[in-house]
């Protein structure tokens, strides 16, 4: 059962308002230096906050865009660890899918993994996400 005072409810309230721009500080506020994450198209975890901040930035920018509908629709907390469903449109397909998070006792995001579902909206999040990541590229 869950404690409000376990770490994790203060992470994801921190997370909430990042999502919201309202969080001081953005990802440097919510995300450990070490964070690792696991993306839904690239098989490799990515290790370290600059990686991570380049990939959640991405995806922002394209699954999460002031169009899409973003919103997350359930949410479970527990402990260091929450599961957040979320509901999005990309190019007219209807997007579903968690972010697993994990945190320290800090309450900052230790481990960030996004997994996407049905199919045909996972081709879509890794074509627009492939292609957000090569015009960040330096």
């Amino acid at each position: 059962m869950s404690d409000r005072n376990d770490p994790i409810h203060l992470c994801i309230e921190r997370w909430h308002q990042h999502m919201a721009h309202t969080l001081h500080g953005g990802f440097d506020a919510v995300l450990h230096p070490d964070v690792v994450f696991h993306s839904p198209v690239v098989f490799t975890p990515q290790v370290g906050r600059d990686i991570t901040m380049l990939y959640l930035g991405a995806a922002e920018a394209t699954i999460g865009g002031p169009d899409s509908g973003f919103h997350y629709t359930k949410q479970v907390l527990d402990g260091h660890h929450a599961v957040l469903e979320f509901e999005t449109t990309m190019d007219g397909k209807f997007v579903n899918g968690v972010d697993i998070i994990t945190c320290d006792d800090d309450s900052m995001i230790t481990e960030f993994k996004v997994m996407v579902r049905p199919l045909q909206a996972m081709n879509v999040v890794h074509a627009q996400m492939m292609q957000m990541l090569e015009s960040m590229a330096p």
